[in-house]
């Protein structure tokens, strides 16, 4: 079992619903004066009485730094009262929009104020969501990402053709081809690119394993992997355009560096993305089908988590889930302990916390550890041949032999010397590269991080110890692989067709397992 799965859910969850209301907000026909009564508290806001005509007035703030919000008409003298708000702090207004009135932040984590209960709203919205489309397992799921898989391409082009057309996209663009070569000294830029390969393509999380159990056994997974990578770094490559060419707007209008506009974390996606969406044509149409996008996204990354942490734990416990019902009062513990752990994350100082748990428990050196520990399993444990002599007997071939090369020294060496290297360079958290969390806000970092690593060892220790034999007897059968395939009668029977359910793995497995320790050598093939 991954333990790296318990905390996807409710992470994921978290943008979600973030996504459910900005879509929400975008379609109201409400304009960005309205906002000022939530605004005139923050600091970069000013309240200035001028005495000319209003449009003169705005249009010369056009030339300058500043943006008018909005004006109130006294019945003196014809006195505008104006409201507007200064770029210097790099801040847009519907930036402030996100972070005062989405997200009610608060100015640190020891201000974790009340839930804001319609984000609350918006979490269980989202989660409501996620259960009704996984709880009939992959069938219903395979269906439902037909849609929701596509429609973001969709408006991945028109935002890149968008982009594109803005004035400063050159400039983003070149950003973003042309990086700077000293950052690869920096370990924090190694660990966010670890960490999102192994994010987007599902490693060292179980997801692919647990998805890859429903197909058939003779599927091509070789071929499948070579294609998934292509299409991920592929579609990942197109999208940096489409980002970068937007960050390049935001520069020029503000006039400062591209790097000063580059935010990292969520923001990023409910920031940069809806200043293009705004700029177009009837923008509140493309805002509205770009957070269904967001929203569709999400539901994708939590279809596979939510998917593969139910088929992991029914796995463990293949009898007692054997029913239906079971598995679906399974994912529905699950969805509403997720979702009461997610309303941590909803409150006034919940992003503070959302990214230390991202950054400590889900990312970074954790994903780097597991990869570690998994490509000397496979490598050297279980044994790369007898890797290579299981997918023959799937595939019909033997890979490219590279690949064996690769488990056993390349991908453990690059994991260790980049895990040790973030060890040795390893700087703290700042959230949003300013905010400086205070000690105890690491100590609970570092909670996260021992939360998903100790269970492994523990794990681990519980079997040795629940199993019969010497602690030398334990060790080696433990560590002992089987060395028999599934029979020509059990492959015969699961190459029919992919399965739909749990409950047809269950069948077949125990169709041709004559005692326990038959059907454990067997099982560990299928799974």
């Amino acid at each position: 079992m991954d333990y790296k799965l318990q905390g996807q859910p409710f992470l994921q969850e978290f943008l979600n619903c973030m996504a459910v209301k900005r879509k929400f907000k975008q379609s109201s026909r409400h304009k960005h004066h309205s906002l000022i009564a939530h605004l005139t508290e923050d600091k970069s806001l000013h309240r200035i009485d001028v005495r000319m005509n209003f449009k003169i007035f705005n249009s010369a703030l056009l030339h300058s730094k500043e943006r008018c919000l909005h004006s109130d008409v006294s019945d003196e003298n014809n006195t505008y009262i104006v409201y507007f708000v200064s770029f210097m702090g790099t801040y847009f207004l519907n930036e402030l929009c996100y972070r005062r009135r989405v997200l009610g932040l608060s100015s640190g984590i020891e201000e974790i104020g009340n839930i804001r209960w319609d984000l609350a709203l918006c979490l269980l919205l989202a989660w409501i969501m996620c259960y009704f489309c996984v709880w009939n397992g992959v069938k219903t799921t395979g269906k439902v990402v037909y849609f929701t898989a596509t429609f973001p391409y969709v408006m991945l082009v028109v935002l890149l053709v968008r982009g594109l057309t803005l004035p400063g996209a050159k400039e983003g663009i070149m950003f973003y081809l042309y990086p700077d070569p000293s950052r690869l000294a920096d370990p924090e830029v190694w660990m966010d690119a670890g960490s999102q390969i192994f994010y987007s393509y599902g490693v060292c999380t179980g997801v692919l394993t647990s998805l890859g159990s429903y197909n058939k056994y003779s599927n091509n997974c070789y071929r499948d992997c070579v294609y998934l990578c292509l299409l991920n770094s592929l579609t990942s490559f197109v999208a940096g355009f489409a980002i970068f060419s937007v960050l390049g707007f935001m520069a020029k209008e503000q006039g400062v560096d591209i790097s000063m506009v580059a935010e990292s974390g969520p923001g990023l996606a409910f920031i940069a993305y809806p200043r293009a969406v705004a700029l177009m044509p009837l923008p509140q149409l493309w805002a509205i089908f770009f957070f269904i996008m967001i929203i569709f996204l999400g539901l994708d990354s939590e279809f596979v988590y939510q998917e593969a942490l139910v088929t992991t734990i029914s796995d463990m416990y293949p009898g007692f889930f054997q029913s239906s019902c079971r598995r679906k009062l399974l994912l529905l513990a699950i969805s509403v302990g997720s979702f009461f752990l997610g309303l941590l994350m909803v409150t006034e100082g919940g992003l503070y916390i959302f990214q230390l748990f991202d950054y400590y428990a889900c990312s970074g050196m954790t994903l780097l550890l597991f990869a570690v520990l998994q490509s000397v399993c496979i490598g050297w444990i279980y044994g790369a041949d007898r890797q290579y002599d299981n997918i023959q007997d799937m595939i019909g071939y033997r890979p490219w032999p590279f690949m064996k090369y690769c488990w056993q020294y390349f991908t453990p060496a690059i994991c260790i010397c980049t895990f040790i290297f973030s060890l040795v360079k390893y700087t703290p958290l700042k959230f949003n590269n300013t905010y400086e969390y205070p000690w105890w806000g690491y100590t609970i970092g570092g909670f996260f991080t021992l939360s998903s690593t100790l269970l492994v060892p523990l794990w681990m220790l519980y079997t040795v110890c629940v199993t019969p034999g010497t602690l030398r007897q334990r060790l080696k059968f433990l560590c002992t692989p089987s060395k028999d395939l599934p029979t020509a009668t059990l492959k015969k029977a699961s190459n029919k067709e992919a399965f739909q359910t749990f409950t047809d793995l269950y069948t077949l497995r125990t169709a041709e397992s004559p005692d326990d320790h038959g059907d454990r050598a067997q099982r560990s093939f299928i799974i």
